[in-house]
C-alpha cells in the first residue's frame, strides 16, 4: 500500500447522543455538538460532526496523535452531556415556547435560571450576556404539561388587566362627562362678589368717602 494511500484510510469513532441529553430537540443536539467542539483544539474543531443522533470525528491515518486527543476530550465530556447547561434557543425548541414567553416566564419566577453566560459571537467585538437553565429541570417541565397551565394563567391575567383596564376608563369617562353637565354656581345676594379690578387704587382716590 502507497504512503498516499495509508494517509487517506480514516481514523473513525462515533458517540451517540443519548435522547435525555437532546431532549427530542435538533436545535439541542446541534448545541452539543458547538460546547464539544469548543473543547477541541482549533485544528479538530470541524472534524467533530453530527449524523443524526451521533457524533462522529473522522480523521486521516496519519493524524493518530491528534485524533486520540480529540477522542479522549470528546469522551469525556460525553460523561456529563446530559447535565450540559440549556442556552435560551433549544428551551425555547425543547419546551416550543416563544421568545417572549421565555423572558415573561423567567421574570416572574416560574421558569428558573441556572446562572448566565458571557460569549463573544463570531465576527463580532460585542460579548451577550444570557441565561442559562437546569437541563433535569426542563426534562421535569416536558414531562409535566406546565407550560399549557402558564399559558392558561396568563391569558386569564390578560382578561383581568383588560377588565380593569375598560372600568377605569369607562370611570374617567363618567367623572369628566359629570364635570361637563354641573351647572356653574352664581353668586347670591348676600354673598360677596367677585374682586373689582384695581379696587385698592379705587378707595386710595377718596371715592368711597
Amino acid at each position: 500500500m502507497s504512503k498516499r494511500e495509508k494517509d487517506d484510510v480514516e481514523l473513525l469513532r462515533t458517540w451517540a447522543l443519548p435522547s435525555a441529553a437532546t431532549l427530542g430537540s435538533s436545535v439541542r443536539a446541534k448545541g452539543l455538538l458547538l460546547e464539544l467542539r469548543a473543547r477541541l483544539p482549533a485544528s479538530s474543531k470541524k472534524l467533530l460532526v453530527l449524523d443524526g443522533g451521533e457524533l462522529v470525528l473522522a480523521m486521516p491515518a496519519k493524524a493518530k496523535t491528534e485524533f486520540h486527543a480529540a477522542a479522549a476530550i470528546v469522551s469525556s465530556a460525553m460523561k456529563a452531556i446530559e447535565s450540559l447547561p440549556v442556552i435560551p434557543r433549544e428551551i425555547e425548541d425543547i419546551l416550543t415556547i416563544k421568545p417572549g414567553e421565555r423572558h415573561r416566564w423567567l421574570a416572574d419566577g416560574r421558569l428558573p435560571s441556572a446562572g448566565t453566560r458571557t460569549v463573544r459571537l463570531a465576527g463580532r467585538a460585542k460579548k451577550i450576556t444570557f441565561h442559562v437553565f437546569d437541563a433535569k429541570i426542563v426534562e421535569e417541565l416536558l414531562n409535566s404539561g406546565v407550560v399549557d397551565e402558564w399559558r392558561d394563567e396568563d391569558k386569564a391575567a390578560t382578561a383581568e388587566n383588560r377588565r380593569r383596564a375598560a372600568y377605569k376608563a369607562k370611570l374617567t369617562r363618567s367623572l369628566r362627562k359629570a364635570e361637563t353637565a354641573a351647572p356653574r354656581s352664581t353668586p347670591g345676594p348676600d354673598e360677596p362678589s367677585a374682586a373689582l379690578e384695581d379696587w385698592d387704587a379705587f378707595g386710595r382716590d377718596g371715592l368711597l368717602r
